[in-house]
């Protein structure tokens, strides 16, 4: 069953993918510095009203918990990343790699320290591949 994204159902969904990827169990195993928030802009025409947030509590290689949250609760994260709709979407779709896309300013890492993120490029990596793994509905197809 595809989930709409970004909805708390896809969150759920995300936690599972991210908990059943052994190769991000061990990439990630060393990270202890946090929250990642990324921050979804509003569009009133994908039916985003306000800028909406990803909480992803990660720690050591698996994902505690990941829900649909507020710009402003967000913003508690100890890092904190934030795009446009699409820009997310290409993400998900393995299209733009997150650690290049701050890099090139396509993502912007608004909070937090860019060379811890690029320290844990491959785990960075293995989060992208536990979404490409939940079926996803994109609000503009």
């Amino acid at each position: 069953m595809p989930f709409d994204f970004p909805s708390p159902e896809w969150a759920a969904a995300y936690k599972d993918a991210i908990n059943s990827n052994e190769a991000y169990k061990t990439a990630g195993k060393d990270w202890t510095h946090g929250v990642v928030a990324m921050i979804v802009k509003a569009d009133p025409n994908l039916r985003i009203a306000e800028d909406t947030g990803l909480w992803l509590d990660v720690h050591q290689g698996a994902c505690r918990g990941c829900t649909i949250v507020s710009s402003a609760e967000a913003q508690a994260a100890g890092f904190v990343i934030v795009a446009d709709y699409a820009r997310w979407k290409s993400v998900i779709k393995k299209e733009l790699d997150p650690i290049k896309g701050m890099m090139q300013g396509k993502l912007k890492l608004t909070k937090g320290h860019m060379p811890t993120i690029v320290k844990y490029v491959h785990a960075s990596r293995e989060l992208v591949e536990s979404t490409s793994r939940v079926p996803t509905i994109f609000r503009d197809e």
